[in-house]
């Protein structure tokens, strides 16, 4: 088994930190996008939002956004902000492109029993959430990511 002192795996709060930056970079152009089709007016006063536009902007839009990041990067720009990636469980290399996929999947399969499977990433010893575990994926980030230790006193 390869273990590495260079590495820790990224807990629960942490991941909640990168999904909320997530979220708002993902609104700040998805709704510009529903606002120029739509209508301001409509958003406004709550018109539930149907169609092909909306699920293309809404759903297919983010899926594709979020596994290229993950092909492209290993990690969204929330993960980026806080140092994270997203690496192979078994070899500590970038996920392949199904992997990917089986992870943004995994997701749906996560949320729906009551975030349980979100949830399991403050629960489980590799910090893997049920999508981790369904695509053999980790969250990784470098230990002592600073320049320089700190130190006090002489």
């Amino acid at each position: 088994m390869n273990e590495s002192n260079e590495f820790e795996y990224v807990g629960f709060w942490l991941r909640v930190w990168a999904s909320l930056i997530d979220t708002v970079l993902m609104l700040i152009v998805i709704f510009p996008i529903l606002f120029a089709i739509y209508g301001s007016e409509n958003l406004a006063a709550g018109v539930t939002l149907s169609g092909p536009a909306n699920i293309l902007i809404s759903y297919v839009l983010p899926a594709i956004v979020i596994v290229a990041f993950w092909n492209a990067r290993q990690a969204t720009p929330g993960k980026m902000a806080i140092g994270a990636s997203i690496v192979d469980e078994k070899t500590g290399e970038k996920p392949s492109f199904q992997q990917n996929v089986i992870r943004y999947v995994g997701y749906f399969v996560s949320t729906i029993p009551f975030c349980l499977g979100l949830i399991w990433v403050g629960i489980d010893k590799r910090k893997q959430g049920w999508h981790d575990k369904l695509a053999g994926t980790v969250v990784v980030r470098r230990k002592n990511r600073g320049t320089e230790p700190v130190k006090f006193g002489d």
